[in-house]
């Protein structure tokens, strides 16, 4: 079964790879990263069919170069700067960088190392290639196509009844049903609801003139782990401060539990409470979160009301709207939605991820608010990161 390009266009990522790049680009492109792929699903298996079209699609994915329009549309976001845009001129992904293979029993390894301003661009076109080959490959497509027609219909017959009330930005590129389905979705969510304000797929802002939408991700904060002169505990604190040297306050939502949100909290002091326009959640209890950053606000004195709390964990429309319902009077409320959004059908959407594990040749980590989405190669480092992290936390209490 040979299916068509599923990657046609270097715009088809999430815009927070741009950001993160961008700084990258400007302040540290002597780091060489490596990236790991894992599937949290059970029972999931890949066929050598399977992992060949994968290959192949990675092959076609490297012969891909920005188009003189996909240019010109990102220097028309107001943080991206002329000299990246120069720089993704000359860039394209290389083939070399990435290693797939499977083991006899059907498990899936994926490796990108290089780089990391080059290797960290890998991760979503990977993600957006294995989704839609397992589920193109695995299941009868066009069952799956209308089972997910018929979820969006009742999704937006909600919002336009008032069941959902709440604004959100479309997240699902990573782990989409398939690019032109999610390419449905974000047409018919922008142009049938109020609600949607945005996507993080920078292909489909520019295709529907919609706000691209996203600022960083746990790697920003995870590569400063790999820089020998920056103590574990405090890589929040240097993230943060390159990233608003970088965007001087705009594009400025932090993400908070990369080492712990308490951890985070020690470095969001009063300047960088100012400086940045909201917060965003990924892990944890997403309540005791929002409650805990609506108090550091206040403790700072600044009105809860005029700062955003961005939820994007897992959502589902109807935890968003109790989330939206619980919080809305305290504060500033949107969320990214992703699966919900762009791979909702009777089926089990797989939980596939691409992580950061190495920089320089050191191990780094994510930590989170839920222990089970730490994913660590080297278990002496992330037991030692731990420990950093409680040493802190215990001499600052």
């Amino acid at each position: 079964m040979k299916l068509n390009p599923i990657v046609v266009s270097l715009l088809d990522t999430d815009l927070y790879k741009f950001n993160m790049d961008q700084v990258i680009f400007h302040k540290h492109t002597d780091l060489c990263g490596q990236y790991f792929f894992k599937c949290r699903s059970k029972n999931v298996f890949f066929t050598e069919e399977m992992t060949e079209e994968i290959r192949q699609q990675v092959d076609h994915l490297c012969t891909l170069y920005f188009k003189e329009e996909e240019l010109d549309y990102l220097r028309s976001i107001r943080f991206i700067k002329n000299d990246y845009v120069e720089f993704l001129r000359l860039w394209h992904p290389i083939r070399d960088y990435v290693k797939i293979s499977r083991s006899d029993e059907g498990e899936l390894f994926v490796e990108v190392d290089g780089p990391l301003f080059s290797a960290m661009q890998f991760e979503i076109y990977l993600l957006e290639i294995i989704n839609e080959v397992y589920f193109r490959m695995n299941y009868d497509y066009e069952t799956l196509r209308r089972q997910a027609e018929r979820k969006l219909d009742e999704k937006i017959k909600d919002f336009n009844d008032g069941k959902y009330n709440f604004s959100f930005a479309e997240f699902g590129c990573r782990r989409r049903l398939s690019r032109e389905w999610e390419d449905v979705v974000v047409r018919r969510l922008a142009t049938e609801t109020k609600n949607c304000v945005g996507t993080s797929n920078v292909y489909f802002a520019m295709k529907y003139n919609l706000t691209p939408i996203g600022t960083y991700a746990h790697e920003f904060v995870q590569m400063y782990q790999g820089i020998d002169s920056i103590p574990l505990a405090y890589t929040n604190h240097f993230a943060m401060n390159d990233w608003y040297d970088e965007y001087k306050g705009d594009n400025g939502t932090a993400l908070t539990d990369t080492i712990t949100t308490d951890l985070f909290l020690r470095d969001f002091n009063r300047s960088m409470v100012n400086n940045y326009t909201g917060v965003r959640h990924d892990s944890g209890d997403p309540y005791e979160w929002g409650e805990k950053m609506i108090a550091h606000y206040k403790k700072y004195g600044v009105d809860p009301k005029t700062k955003l709390l961005l939820f994007s964990d897992s959502l589902d429309f109807d935890r968003a709207q109790a989330l939206y319902d619980y919080f809305r009077s305290k504060a500033k409320v949107s969320f990214g939605i992703g699966t919900f959004c762009s791979n909702d059908t009777d089926e089990e959407a797989l939980n596939i991820v691409i992580k950061l594990q190495y920089v320089n040749g050191r191990p780094v980590a994510k930590l989170s608010d839920t222990p089970g989405k730490a994913m660590c190669r080297d278990e002496e480092y992330l037991d030692y990161l731990k420990r950093s992290v409680e040493f802190r936390l215990q001499r600052e209490q």
